[in-house]
């Protein structure tokens, strides 16, 4: 089957890298799922999406509720017909110095971050086996999950996971036709970065700016990603040509880090 006529699923996508993706995934034909916490820009991105001629639409799930995922992903198959391709995109970033961990931090990243996915993964696998086809499973992982990251233990650590987990489902799950791959951003110019950059500043005693300058030294490219970077990476993992690529996490980040 062609792109066109395929169905996919992104979480997180009211903002940032989720809503990229999400308008990228449907200028390459998919129908597209638009999930956030969020209704309003959930709601808003799918509209931009329906404007523009593609099919896009918007529901309601918080990612650490495995309940919310599934009826989320049933959705999704219900109104298109079909299901093809889960984006696992919805995560959080707060900086973490080591000694100010608080068991609650831990658990709000984790609910998210790595449950977000396992749920994620559990519910695609659910929806591919009912009709009977294999399918996509795409994880955001990060640069932050190839190298430790500064005041981002909790993150870089779930990211970490987010690794993990990718290559375990990839192997269990490729029996079925699934494969299971994931990206890595570095610096996006996100509302998620700049409130990094807001923490990671404030926690220097600098002004507002700071951190990504500093984080930035490490780019290659010498400039910070557009969301646009990290969904074209996200739409070659979507399509065809990538039906033969499972179990890897493509560094997006400008040469930050080198495999």
């Amino acid at each position: 089957m062609s792109i066109n006529g395929k169905v996919a699923l992104v979480t997180g996508a009211g903002q940032g890298i989720g809503k990229a993706i999400a308008l990228r995934l449907a200028q390459d034909g998919f129908s597209v799922a638009v999930v956030d916490f969020n209704r309003e820009t959930a709601k808003q991105v799918a509209e931009e999406i329906n404007h523009n001629g593609g099919r896009a639409i918007a529901l309601v799930a918080d990612v650490s509720d495995r309940d919310q995922v599934f009826a989320a992903v049933e959705e999704t198959k219900n109104q298109f017909g079909g299901f093809d391709v889960i984006v696992n995109n919805a995560g959080i970033a707060p900086t973490t110095l080591i000694e100010d961990i608080t068991p609650e931090i831990v658990d709000k990243v984790y609910n998210i971050n790595v449950k977000g996915v396992i749920w994620g993964i559990q519910a695609a696998v659910k929806a591919f086996k009912s009709l009977g086809h294999g399918g996509k499973i795409i994880n955001a992982s990060s640069q932050a999950g190839h190298v430790g990251n500064p005041e981002l233990a909790v993150y870089s650590s779930s990211k970490f996971a987010v690794r993990g987990l990718t290559q375990t489902a990839a192997r269990d799950l490729a029996s079925l036709g699934i494969t299971v791959n994931a990206y890595c951003p570095g610096i996006v110019k996100t509302p998620m970065w700049e409130e990094i950059d807001r923490q990671v500043s404030a926690a220097a005693g600098q002004p507002v700016g700071y951190g990504t300058k500093e984080f930035a030294k490490n780019i290659t490219l010498g400039r910070l990603s557009e969301p646009e970077d990290v969904s074209a990476c996200v739409s070659f993992l979507a399509g065809p040509d990538s039906n033969y690529m499972t179990g890897q996490a493509l560094l997006i980040d400008g040469g930050m880090v080198f495999k």
